[in-house]
């Protein structure tokens, strides 16, 4: 691990040396599983952004002119370096988040996909010609960076999220400012350390940590133009609005309710086990967790026992420890906000079929919740309507497909949906009446892969071009067209 992760308080990386902040307001990094401290993480300064701003501009002037075969020589040596390190990364991602290692292992491939997609600049960033336009006249397309990109990430994918936009941006030739979660910084540093000794040079890549004040500053700084932020709904749509408002490309990835639509004849065995993988898995903190289970006929009470049974048989602990199913949530004041939700739940009508908040009794050293199932859930309810992000069950019922799919229609969120079918029929309907981006036919977490967007709608993301896949290339780049005509030329 790198000298800057082994210090108590963590530096921010500008001009490629780490630097102590400015501030002297820090937060506490507890392991959510123990409370053990691992760091205090800096409430850095707009002084801070600006330096770091400054580096990234003076470096994009020369990084921009780097042949895009050698940036992509770098992001080869990157992903060399990760998948030597799996191991090590996956457990710093455990120690400072808590989900499994078996998610943690999934979070590091996820990344590294990304930086084997952005060592395809060389052909994603390839424009095209159209020869005699007109007579004597050629148009050609041209690609370039868009300069300095600050990427703002959460903190339930602290490595992850930050990969999604640091190699395709980087790649690209553009300069890059990180400021990751307060919560989870750790995975960001050990990045950084990474992405330095595979060749990025000083000021191409900046970290600075800290809260509002950084995010804020970085909304707002002249010398970024473009703005890449994964988090809530609320301060999704504030970065959208501030960043646009002052002349910034923005993608902001927003918040999920995530409906999971299960039909009479499914598989009911192998649909529990993707909602129990989908709903509890990372302890419910991912935008694409099921959250709401909508039972279709005669299915309910069978898939509501079997869901009861499958929460029943997980193990909760340390994700650090073989055999641990489910880990804490992030703190303790985000629980107790679940926990009041699940109390709400009940108090409108909801009937709760498993109750997971006994674990705050058997773990008192960390921030558990078990696995919670509310049943006879009606669209109206808050804990059908908000996000909880944690593992909490909906479960809906409902008398038909098209039943169902107003239901899910109905939510202002359309990140993504998923039905467990064995009919065609009713999985086209699904597909082409459903109004979310990412779709899951018994498949419980349809995640794209890295060359495809990640491609919320409504209120799951503000922009147009969405992250990863083509759409990264096109958010990372900005086209010039050139009209040509040589006198003499022969036609």
């Amino acid at each position: 691990m790198g000298t800057a992760v082994r210090e108590m308080r963590l530096k921010n990386f500008i001009g490629g040396m780490w630097h102590m902040s400015q501030s002297e307001r820090v937060l506490p990094v507890p392991n959510p599983a123990t409370g053990e401290l691992l760091a205090e993480v800096p409430l850095s300064t707009e002084q801070d952004v600006d330096a770091a701003v400054r580096a990234a501009r003076e470096a994009f002037e020369t990084w921009r002119e780097v042949p895009v075969v050698e940036r992509a020589r770098v992001m080869f040596r990157w992903r060399e370096l990760l998948v030597a390190r799996e191991d090590e990364l996956a457990r710093l991602i455990t120690t400072e988040n808590g989900k499994t290692l078996d998610d943690a292992r999934g979070e590091v491939w996820r990344g590294i996909e990304v930086v084997e997609f952005a060592a395809g600049m060389p052909t994603l960033m390839q424009g095209f010609v159209s020869p005699q336009v007109s007579r004597g006249i050629d148009m050609e397309m041209v690609r370039y960076p868009v300069g300095v990109v600050a990427g703002i990430a959460p903190f339930n994918f602290p490595m992850m999220v930050p990969m999604w936009m640091m190699p395709i941006a980087l790649a690209a030739g553009n300069a890059f400012v990180l400021k990751p979660s307060e919560r989870t910084p750790l995975s960001a540093v050990r990045l950084v350390e990474l992405a330095a000794e595979a060749g990025v040079p000083e000021g191409v890549l900046n970290l600075v940590h800290g809260g509002k004040e950084v995010v804020d500053a970085l909304l707002t700084h002249p010398g970024v133009n473009a703005v890449s932020f994964v988090g809530s709904q609320p301060v999704a749509e504030h970065v959208y609005r501030t960043a646009a408002a002052a002349g910034k490309r923005v993608q902001a990835l927003a918040g999920a309710k995530n409906h999971h639509l299960v039909m009479p004849d499914a598989d009911l065995e192998g649909a529990v086990r993707a909602i129990r993988n989908s709903g509890f898995g990372s302890a419910g903190q991912r935008c694409m967790a099921c959250s709401v289970v909508v039972a279709v006929g005669s299915v309910a009470d069978r898939l509501v026992d079997a869901l009861v049974e499958a929460g029943d048989r997980m193990r909760l602990g340390n994700g650090l420890e073989e055999g641990t199913d489910l880990g804490p949530l992030i703190r303790a004041e985000h629980r107790a906000r679940v926990m009041e939700r699940i109390h709400q739940g009940v108090s409108e009508g909801a009937v709760l079929a498993r109750d997971g908040r006994d674990a705050v009794e058997r773990f008192p050293q960390g921030f558990f919740l078990g696995p919670t199932i509310l049943d006879r859930v009606t669209p109206e309810m808050t804990v059908a309507r908000e996000e909880l992000f944690a593992p909490v069950l909906s479960v809906i019922r409902t008398g038909s497909l098209d039943e169902a799919v107003r239901v899910v229609n109905k939510s202002r969120f359309g990140n993504s949906a998923v039905i467990y079918t064995e009919s065609g029929a009713a999985a086209r309907t699904f597909r082409e009446a459903v109004r979310a981006g990412m779709l899951g036919i018994n498949v419980g977490v349809p995640v794209p892969m890295a060359f495809f967007p990640f491609s919320g709608w409504k209120d799951s993301f503000y922009g147009d071009l969405h992250a990863t896949g083509r759409d990264g290339v096109e958010f990372y780049t900005r086209k010039k067209m050139v009209t040509s005509r040589w006198f003499g030329g022969g036609f």
